[in-house]
């Protein structure tokens, strides 16, 4: 049985472990309502583009759209995966379930030639040490990327699929649903998948729609990537709070039995020397 110090020092190890899980709990909440701000904004910007994208192509007609490199539907031979993750752990399952999902989509592309685009440093400690085709990993930016970054790889996927490099580009994050939800999503942004257009509006173009097509469709990569980088970022946030929340709680539970158990020590203890003493006055008698 360990002795009533262990048992202390035990407590004491645990209290301070739960002081640093509910403060981290706390940064993340303060750093969750500032992500999901940015994400709550972007998404009517995000639909709204879309709507006006889908309203150009309905403008310029099929003939046009057809002759736009972005739009190019080749055979599926060589695929860009970008994987986005965080750059720190102690998230729960965050990290983990992309991870998966991103072997899962290479073992449903085997007969394919794949490359990974490495977003956050968990994803990338663990595909570089795996036989896996990595074209590129960038890290220290799963909370702080935003235009600039969103752009600096939009440009760049751009160019591996109009150069040929890529047939095909897809994305691979946690989308932000709620402070307990997050859901892995694998997007595919090119060939760009043009949407439907809304209602019927009558435009008056300064300019032919093809034009703004070919102005537009860079412009639109760089959204999707940019609403992929918030989206994680929010939902990193929140599987941190969820899970030091849970850590938290635990230690608390922890901390009740370990009491428990010390005092049952304490009361045993105790009812030794009485019964010691009782004996020792008996032998005396």
């Amino acid at each position: 049985m360990p002795s009533l110090i262990d048992i202390r020092r035990r407590i004491r190890s645990v209290k301070s472990t739960q002081q640093i899980t509910r403060a981290m709990k706390m940064v993340a909440s303060a750093r969750l309502r500032r992500a999901q701000d940015r994400v709550v904004n972007a998404r009517p910007y995000s639909r709204m583009t879309r709507e006006l994208l889908g309203d150009v192509v309905a403008a310029a007609g099929p003939e046009f759209v057809e002759k736009l490199p972005l739009l190019a539907v080749r055979p599926e031979k060589r695929v860009q995966l970008v994987l986005i993750t965080a750059d720190r752990g102690l998230a729960g399952a965050f990290n983990s379930n992309l991870i998966k999902a991103a072997q899962q989509f290479l073992e449903e592309r085997s007969g394919r030639e794949a490359m990974l685009e490495l977003v956050g440093r968990k994803g990338r400690d663990f595909f570089v040490k795996r036989p896996v085709r990595i074209s590129g990993e960038t890290t220290g930016i799963s909370q702080s990327a935003g235009q600039r970054e969103a752009e600096q790889l939009g440009r760049k996927l751009i160019e591996r699929f109009t150069s040929g490099e890529a047939d095909s580009v897809y994305l691979l994050y946690n989308e932000f649903k709620s402070v307990l939800s997050q859901r892995v999503t694998v997007r595919k942004i090119l060939p760009v998948e043009m949407p439907a257009a809304g209602a019927a509006r009558e435009y008056i173009f300064e300019q032919p729609p093809m034009h703004m097509l070919e102005k537009l469709l860079p412009e639109y990569i760089v959204l999707l990537v940019l609403e992929a980088f918030l989206e994680s970022a929010a939902a990193e946030q929140a599987a941190r709070m969820t899970a030091m929340d849970a850590a938290t709680t635990n230690a608390g539970e922890v901390i009740h039995k370990l009491t428990l158990f010390m005092n049952r020590v304490r009361q045993a203890s105790i009812t030794r020397e009485i019964i010691e003493v009782v004996s020792g006055a008996s032998a005396l008698e």
